[in-house]
């Protein structure tokens, strides 16, 4: 049994046999086999030694014709390996006396091999690892073929191991097989991490090292709550998790009872607790657990794993089945393409080589620089709004120029819209997101512009303290509770409380249970959150007293460090609903 530790980003014990996921797309179908097919076994396993061993040789040929036999032996040595009896013994013997299918001995042997290389530490080592790995993938081509993306089509329960998922793969993950996922990379506050709690498939990001220490069919545990993975857990271990699997389902069952409750502190004051999807299909999540409407509406799935752009009646429909499924009296927040850095998408004429996209060209500055892209999308919009509450939002604007230029090419939609004599709603609420510092920090003059604003928490993160949200590596510079953004998010929020205009948060921040009390006591009425997180929200704030959240913000505030400003806020949430603060 082995122990991993990481970041958890999607509630939930799960436990199941491994899918390793590499870049070969090679999947381990299965454990075990009967001994009728031990011979059977063995001469597969033979064969494709045979020709992964070939295809060595045939490499270091060709690798030597083109850059020299200096390179080519690269390849002689995949191939004495491959051959060595003692590595083949050892496999086979994995075959005849554990009844391992021959995928999995070759699996458990080559990585066992590896790691023991890995751990020396030394350079020359952890060359030969590698060499061991890509002679795993080489063999087990020939065992179960190239298939391709193993994610698709899976027909069996399986836990997700990976060293990262893309944002569109995880998005395509099916639940009802896909029991849980970790990987190696990552960050709380990834695209990837909120995916998992849209789909509400329980996850750990950020484990480092972790697929050289499982094969494919390895029975795995992923706690989403802890930030646990456990590899081959004993059967105690395996006990007591069947048991908190147990004990989750009933907390989340008592949660559900909250659901036609209003979000109302003890003492009355009212917040309004709003969803973020990202397909119109989540509007069904947002209604079960009790939602007051859609808060964000991320519309850049409309435009991914696509070979074109969704046209304007596409987007129409996408947002009319939202309006439908919520109701035309609740708001639906719709934010406008937020393409770039981790979202890029299939066309060449905006596909940028950029050595750092995270500040490159994403999202509005994107947008403003391919009008008709950004007019299709704010076409459709407009016509839906004439149909409900849409409220319309433009994401990571950096200055008050850049917000003004949004408005203009939107009273020009708008004008065109009129002159076509389509029905819109002309009053649209216009809204700005607050995920850059320097549009916090002119937020009195940004709140003259716009009737909201939404705060980004997982931009804004990362943009104050210069921290990767999909980087491991600075996972603990990356933190909400840092006194910096405390005082930014404070600094907003008194700004649009000045102007008059409403303030949400709708960044991961919203649905942490522990910054749900800071966020009240800085006069927040509005979050909007993944909508399973939506329950254990309205749970704390039915349990205090507003005077109660104003007194802990004011605490909170005078820390200097985030990780005093976290401590007090798991004891104020621990004394409240201590099932979801984790030690």
């Amino acid at each position: 049994m082995e122990i991993k530790r990481g970041i958890p980003v999607s509630p939930g014990v799960a436990i199941g046999p491994a899918l390793v996921v590499d870049t070969e797309g090679v999947r381990i179908p299965r454990r075990n086999v009967d001994k009728a097919q031990v011979s059977l076994e063995i001469q597969r396993l033979q064969t494709a030694l045979a020709a992964a061993g070939a295809d060595a040789r045939a490499n270091q040929q060709a690798i030597s014709d083109k850059l020299g036999e200096k390179y080519g032996a690269i390849f002689a040595a995949h191939a004495m390996l491959i051959e060595d009896p003692e590595l083949v013994r050892e496999i086979e013997l994995l075959i005849t006396q554990k009844l391992h299918a021959a995928e999995y001995a070759v699996s458990r042997t080559m990585r066992r091999h590896a790691k023991a290389l890995a751990s020396l530490n030394q350079p020359i080592f952890s060359q030969r690892s590698s060499d061991l790995i890509d002679i795993e993938k080489s063999v087990l081509a020939h065992l179960v073929g190239r298939t391709g993306d193993p994610l698709q089509g899976l027909q069996e329960p399986a836990v997700i191991l990976a060293h990262d998922l893309t944002p569109s793969q995880t998005a395509n993950l099916d639940p009802k097989y896909v029991y849980a996922f970790a990987t190696e990379a990552g960050g709380k506050a990834s695209h990837t991490a909120i995916m998992a709690g849209v789909l509400e498939i329980p996850a750990v990001v950020g484990l480092g090292r972790l697929l050289m220490d499982v094969s494919g069919g390895d029975e795995v545990i992923v706690d989403g709550n802890r930030g646990v993975v456990i590899l081959n857990p004993d059967e105690e271990t395996r006990e007591r998790y069947l048991v908190l699997q147990k004990q989750f389902g009933t907390f989340a069952k008592r949660l559900d009872e909250l659901r036609d409750l209003p979000a109302e502190t003890k003492d009355g004051t009212r917040a309004v607790l709003l969803g973020n999807i990202e397909f119109p299909q989540e509007s069904d999540h947002c209604n079960d657990r009790g939602a007051d409407g859609v808060g964000l509406y991320r519309t850049e799935f409309l435009y991914l794993n696509k070979t074109e752009d969704p046209n304007e009646s596409e987007q129409y429909e996408a947002y009319m089945s939202v309006l439908r499924a919520i109701g035309s009296k609740k708001p639906v927040v719709i934010r406008t393409l937020d393409l770039g850095a981790d979202k890029l998408f299939h066309r060449s004429d905006i596909q940028l080589d950029e050595k750092n996209p995270v500040l490159g060209m994403r999202s509005v500055r994107l947008c403003l620089r391919n009008l008709a892209l950004f007019k299709t999308q704010l076409r459709a919009i407009l016509r839906a709004s004439f149909h409900g509450d849409v409220r319309i939002m433009f994401p990571m604007v950096s200055t008050l120029m850049e917000l003004r230029q949004c408005k203009m090419i939107l009273a020009d939609v708008k004008e065109e819209l009129d002159e076509e004599r389509i029905d819109f709603n002309r009053k649209i609420l216009i809204g700005t997101m607050i995920e850059v510092p320097s549009v916090a920090l002119m937020a009195a003059e940004m709140a003259k512009e716009v009737n909201f604003f939404s705060i980004g928490t997982n931009d804004l993160i990362q943009y104050t303290l210069a921290a990767d949200r999909t980087n491991e590596h600075v996972a603990s510079l990356y933190n909400a509770g840092d006194p910096s953004v405390l005082r930014l998010i404070d600094h907003v929020i008194r700004a649009a409380g000045k102007q008059g205009i409403e303030v949400c948060v709708c960044g991961e921040m919203s649905g942490d249970p522990i910054y749900t009390i800071l966020l009240l006591g800085l006069g927040l009425r509005q979050l909007s959150m993944t909508p399973q997180n939506i329950p254990e929200i309205k749970k704390i704030i039915r349990s205090i007293n507003i005077e109660e959240a104003n007194q802990a913000a004011q605490e909170a505030l005078r820390f200097e460090t985030a990780r005093e400003v976290n401590n007090y806020l798991r004891e104020q949430t621990r004394r409240i609903l201590p099932e979801v603060v984790v030690n």
